[in-house]
């Protein structure tokens, strides 16, 4: 835990990275100081930044009130900005719901440590972090949202400790595959091609103790195949040019949150990848990915056909559907689209 003096160097020398690199953002900021991005803002508190604390599922259930905002959520690679109202908010447990037909959330709030609000100029944002200091999700006010209700969530679970120590604590390292000859492949195979439902994949993966990438690698024959990272943009640039929608789930440690409907505008800004439309933006490191997969999965209605990507270290970016509801088949068009410019890789 950082002390009183630490916090104070840390804030001169953050003042200093930001003045010699006005357009980077925090998180940057963050890995090229060697702190977390939650010790790097904890530096703000008792000025632009307020500490907050509670339960922050029953905060969660307050955001509806503050109306039309945009909600963020993102990885090392991947970006996803999606603007609406939260709605339906439910929790079971520590696993949480957001069900509105423009932000749809899925919440792990086991994850969701420290909470603050924070004032840059004039953007105002609720922003959560995990254990380690890593960002699980953001709120954004724009324009049209109710300042009102904002302030008094801000009010309501501000905590009594403004001081700028923050006691952050590294998570695991991750555990090693399991070699692929203490696996069983052919019981593996076949519960996968057993599968009725999508959800059900991440219990077979725990069942059978394989990571996501390695599944893909034993997955039954034609089931997962990998196909170039070009394809990311071949495959958008389709759906976009056939108005297909889809669906993007981007995740952080604590959250996983899906963008469904229609693509327009692509843009290329140096590394990064960008969809950028009235509600929905996107922005993905073309660099960072590594291996790019068309996984198929089988339900009660029939295959279900996902594009998915990993950076080097086998962590999954993102994962891209064709839009579908339970107990709707697949569209066709989706299929098509992969089939034709997910070109397979030998």
């Amino acid at each position: 835990m950082m002390n009183t003096i630490q916090v104070h160097s840390l804030k001169e020398r953050w003042n200093e990275y930001r003045s010699q690199n006005p357009k980077n953002r925090i998180r940057e900021a963050a890995s090229h100081l060697g702190v977390s991005e939650a010790e790097l803002l904890a530096t703000g508190c008792g000025e632009h930044v307020i500490r907050l604390e509670g339960d922050f599922r029953e905060l969660l259930k307050e955001v509806p009130r503050m109306g039309y905002v945009m909600a963020l959520t993102r990885n090392n690679s991947v970006v996803h900005e999606r603007k609406g109202a939260y709605q339906n908010v439910s929790f079971n447990g520590q696993v949480g719901l957001v069900l509105g037909e423009d932000i749809d959330l899925r919440l792990f709030m086991s994850h969701w440590h420290f909470g603050f609000a924070v004032r840059e100029n004039e953007r105002q944002s609720l922003q959560f972090f995990a254990a380690n200091g890593e960002a699980v999700h953001k709120i954004y006010l724009t324009s049209e949202s109710n300042a009102d209700a904002y302030q008094a969530i801000v009010n309501k679970y501000r905590s009594a400790d403004q001081s700028g120590i923050l006691g952050v604590e590294p998570y695991p390292a991750k555990e090693a595959e399991t070699p692929d000859a203490e696996i069983d492949v052919p019981g593996f195979q076949q519960a996968w091609l057993n599968l009725q439902d999508t959800h059900a994949f991440f219990g077979m993966l725990c069942k059978y103790q394989v990571s996501r990438l390695q599944a893909l690698r034993l997955a039954p024959a034609d089931y997962a195949y990998q196909v170039s990272p070009a394809s990311i943009r071949y495959v958008l640039e389709e759906v976009a040019r056939q108005q297909v929608p889809i669906m993007v789930f981007v995740a952080s440690r604590g959250c996983i949150q899906i963008h469904t409907g229609e693509i327009n505008r692509l843009v290329t800004a140096g590394p990064w990848y960008n969809i950028l439309d009235p509600e929905f933006n996107l922005h993905l490191r073309e660099d960072q990915v590594a291996t790019v997969w068309v996984v198929k999965k089988p339900t009660t209605e029939g295959i279900v056909t996902a594009l998915e990507l990993f950076d080097a270290e086998g962590n999954n970016l993102a994962l891209i559907f064709g839009k579908r509801k339970p107990g709707i088949p697949e569209q066709e068009a989706w299929r098509q689209v992969v089939a034709e410019r997910g070109e397979k890789l030998i």
